[in-house]
């Protein structure tokens, strides 16, 4: 997926509003998915296209939340807790409640990652003593035979 290198995590600042509708391939181009992602997001709920004729046709606020929820998967939210803080983002409401929700998400994250991190860690030890103990008995197999 492509980057993002917007400094707000959930926000879209710098985004002008305007009336351009976008087709599901335009968005699924823009944003390096597929089509088919795009309509399990509908699926979700996190997007509400319009139709025109028989086709979708998206709105800016649907690109703002469809990047969003991108944001939140790399972030590695659950599409259930990405939902709920683009919800909060659209909503009319103080960002306050949005912001305290998001900071709690980050820190459960991050408790998550710090214990994976640790659990690697002991398993890289384990792994290298392992090598070092077979390095040590092919050693000893290699100067007994010669």
């Amino acid at each position: 997926m492509r980057s993002d290198t917007d400094a707000t995590p959930l926000s879209s600042a710098g985004e002008a509003s305007s009336g351009r509708l976008f087709t599901i391939t335009e968005l699924a181009a823009e944003f390096d998915i597929t089509p088919r992602a795009i309509r399990f997001y509908e699926d979700m709920g996190l997007l509400e296209p319009g139709r025109a004729g028989r086709n979708r046709v998206y709105t800016h606020r649907d690109r703002t939340r469809l990047k969003l929820t991108l944001r939140g998967k790399r972030l590695g939210l659950s599409l259930q807790e990405v939902k709920q803080l683009v919800d909060m983002y659209d909503s009319e409401s103080d960002a306050v409640p949005q912001l305290k929700a998001f900071l709690g998400v980050l820190a459960q994250h991050r408790r998550q990652l710090q214990q994976q991190l640790d659990d690697i860690e002991v398993t890289l030890a384990e792994i290298a003593q392992h090598e070092e103990r077979c390095q040590l008995l092919l050693a000893e197999a290699g100067g007994a035979r010669d």
